[in-house]
């Protein structure tokens, strides 16, 4: 038994039915779509949520608006003081404006990813070495406006740029720490100077003190007498000074 030939109107029903199917695109809350119809870019993005795109007559872009994080590739940089080094670093950027992210530029992420290597190598090397050592929280944030104000025709706004790694030559860190263990033997010296400075006041304040009182010394020489008693020591050699016997010899004439 031969089956029944489809009339033209339920074929013709059929085609629109599957057309109409085949053009539902479903875009994720963080997707946008750039529609293109007859080769003009619509005034307005397509999303998120089911839309109808009519191809051929139709053709959509996606592009996401998560935040992307693109590392930078090592780049030799010759700084400010003529001191070669490699760095890389890490740029966090997304899409604020899906319409000129498509329409401004071929390719967005890799257009981005040259501007940085290139805008990296520029201001980093305007930078003495210890700059790029102890300032980097400047550095990063004029890298990031830099590379804000040339994406930003693009529909793509940079929010933070951080350099990871500053690797130096081998000789350079022998010699920073060399530096280094010199400015701490510096720093020693001086403190063990001021030590002495104030060690030397306070005895000149206490030989003011005990040249003002004669038996003061005396009494001084006991005290210490009695500190090298308590140490069992074997020997004690006790030398007696001018001042004890001058007062013993006053006190007998008194007496």
């Amino acid at each position: 038994m031969e089956g029944l030939p489809l009339s033209p109107a339920l074929l013709f029903l059929v085609v629109v039915v599957f057309y109409f199917f085949s053009s539902i695109q479903i875009l994720a809350e963080y997707e946008r779509g750039v529609i293109f119809r007859l080769g003009k870019l619509l005034p307005a993005t397509k999303g998120p949520g089911v839309i109808l795109v009519f191809r051929p007559i139709d053709r959509m872009v996606r592009i996401s608006l998560r935040t992307v994080v693109h590392d930078v590739p090592p780049q030799d940089i010759i700084t400010r003081d003529n001191v070669s080094v490699k760095v890389n670093a890490v740029v966090y950027f997304r899409v604020i404006d899906s319409r000129r992210a498509v329409v401004e530029v071929e390719n967005y992420l890799y257009a981005t990813s040259q501007l940085a290597q290139t805008t990296l190598r520029s201001v980093l090397g305007q930078a003495e070495l210890d700059d790029l050592l102890a300032e980097r929280d400047r550095l990063n944030q004029e890298l990031q406006r830099i590379l804000d104000n040339q994406t930003d025709p693009w529909g793509i706004k940079v929010s933070s740029v951080e350099v990871k790694h500053v690797d130096l030559p081998q000789d350079m860190q022998r010699a920073m720490a060399r530096q280094a263990e010199a400015e701490r033997e510096k720093r020693a010296k001086i403190i063990h100077a001021e030590g002495e400075l104030i060690a030397s006041e306070k005895l000149s304040q206490a030989a003011a003190v005990l040249d003002k009182v004669p038996g003061a010394l005396t009494l001084r020489y006991l005290q210490t007498l009695t500190e090298i008693g308590s140490e069992q020591s074997s020997t004690i050699v006790f030398p007696l000074p001018v001042e004890l016997s001058r007062l013993f010899t006053e006190s007998m004439r008194k007496s």
